[in-house]
Parts: C-alpha cells; structure tokens; sequence
C-alpha cells in the first residue's frame, strides 16, 4: 500500500514510517523542507497551498500526524491559533490538492486527542461517546475531528480518528520532562497526585495506526489509550521504581504549577480516565498494557 504521512519526521512520523516499511508499504512524507524523493520526503508549502503533485501519486492512505505542539509554549491568542490551524490547514490543504489531481485515496486515519473529554474529569470512565468539553482543549479536538470528518466527507473515503493520551518514549514527548526531576531525586506527584494519566507506550500508538489504515474494520473514532490507566501519585511512584530512585518530595503545589505553566497547568492538574475497551473489542491486542512494563520497556539498560 502507498501510504502519506502528514508529521512524518516527529517521533512518532519516524516510528511509524520504520513500522510500515518493514511491512511493506510505501510511506511518502510531506515536509517543509526540500523534496528528496530517494528519501520518500515530499515539500509542501501550507501557507501557499502548495503540494509536490509527485507525493500524492497512488497514493491509498492519509495517516495525518501534523499539529503544533500543546505544551511547547505559552498560551498566547496566536499560539493557541496556531496550534487548531496547524491541524486543520494541512487537511484544507490536501483535500484541494487530492481533488486536483484526481487521484483520491480510500482512507484517512488521523491524530486526535483525550483532551476533547475536558482538563479534569475525575473518576468518571470516559468512552467514545463520552461529552465532549467546552474548554480550550476541548474545543481544538472538536474543531480538529469536525475538520478530519469534512476531509473524508468531501473524498468519499474511510475515517478513522485515534484520541491520543499521554504517550509513553523516552526520546521525546511527555516521558523524559516527567522522568528528569526523578533522576535528579527531587521527583515528586503533582497537585493532589489524584488526577488520573491515560496513557500509551508509542509502540503500542504505531501499531495503532498501522492496523486502522490496514483493517477496514476500523471505522470512527477509538480512544488511542492503554487498558490501565493510573493516577499522577502512583505513575511518579512507579517511575521511581524503574529508574531506581526514591520519591520523597512532597507534592508539587498547585499554585507552583500555575506560576510557572500559566494557564496549561491544566494539563498537569488536571486528567482523565480513559477507557479503551471499544478498540479492544474490534480486535486490538497491547504489547503494553502494565504501566511498569511500559517504563522498564523504555529504560531497560539504562541507570
């Protein structure tokens, strides 16, 4: 299968080009930087709207991976304009570029995120059908899938949208920020450490979207989470088992975090709890569902 990647050289891009080569397929990147076609990287320009014709030849799928990232910055208005832009501009993109050359592809397995649930949902067990939050988070996610399900819509084809939690590599993404003050023995749980971390080890996210782009059973919407969601105490406990470091700070304070985050302290304090029984049901088998097997996975060897 020819396979387009939009985020394809992020963390995840790269995992799951390797993934889907090994199997076989033909995996095309969309980048900002020159077209290098022996590297499969294609240049496109979303400012102007511009494609190279050349990636979009044959191609059978979309795996949209693109968007700014959530906790990179400070929320300014045009940051967070640009972080539901950077999501939703590639699809405009693409749609008019597939259109104008004819060539359609029968899939779009697309990035989503746990954070349409809301900041902090308590003990409550979300699924799919779960309600959908008003705030800022929130409202990106609906403006991201409501623009994914446009794309499919206007093409004719298969969608596919995998709510995203907190994923689990030592080489980028959450894990190392929350790794580093355990290893400098000064790790500590957040808040009230109650708040629940829905999590993914990123083997187990590649996979994902390996088999939603190879199964046509995969339809809608899954939540992209491990079966055994853990609260932010026993997540930095279980951690510190792992690196092998003891956890004796006491607990980060709210209002420490609001000094330093601002307003995405909301992302810290706040979580969810996440069930991800409806892509287990379709058939979906975790090479990590134990959170302590995950971490031991991604710091095996080290000290």
């Amino acid at each position: 299968m020819n396979i387009l990647i939009t985020g394809g050289t992020g963390l995840i891009g790269n995992q799951l080009t390797e993934l889907l080569e090994r199997k076989g397929h033909r995996v095309n990147i969309l980048t900002r930087s020159e077209t290098n076609i022996a590297k499969h990287l294609y240049h496109w320009d979303l400012k102007s709207g511009f494609v190279e014709k050349a990636a979009l030849e044959n191609i059978q799928a979309v795996i949209h991976l693109a968007g700014a990232g959530i906790v990179d910055e400070k929320w300014t208005d045009d940051r967070k304009q640009e972080i539901i832009n950077s999501r939703i501009r590639p699809l405009e993109v693409l749609e008019k570029a597939f259109t104008a050359v004819g060539e359609l592809p029968k899939t779009i397995v697309s990035a989503s995120a746990i954070g349409i649930y809301g900041f902090d949902t308590g003990e409550q067990k979300l699924t799919e059908e779960s309600t959908k939050s008003e705030e800022y988070i929130g409202k990106v996610v609906q403006e991201w899938e409501n623009a994914i399900d446009l794309f499919a819509q206007k093409l004719k084809i298969r969608c596919v949208k995998l709510r995203i939690g907190i994923v689990l590599d030592k080489n980028g993404g959450a894990l190392p920020q929350m790794a580093l003050p355990v290893k400098l023995f000064v790790g500590s749980p957040l808040g009230s450490g109650k708040q629940w971390i829905s999590w993914i080890h990123s083997a187990d996210l590649c996979k994902m979207f390996a088999e939603a782009v190879e199964n046509p059973v995969y339809n809608g919407v899954y939540n992209a989470v491990a079966p055994n969601p853990v609260t932010n105490s026993v997540f930095t406990k279980t951690l510190g088992q792992v690196l092998k470091k003891p956890i004796w700070a006491p607990n980060v304070p709210a209002f420490a975090l609001k000094l330093i985050l601002g307003e995405r302290a909301q992302l810290v304090l706040g979580g969810n709890r996440v069930s991800s029984e409806k892509i287990s049901n379709i058939g979906y088998q975790f090479h990590f569902k134990d959170l302590k097997e995950a971490l031991i996975n991604n710091y095996k060897g080290n000290k």
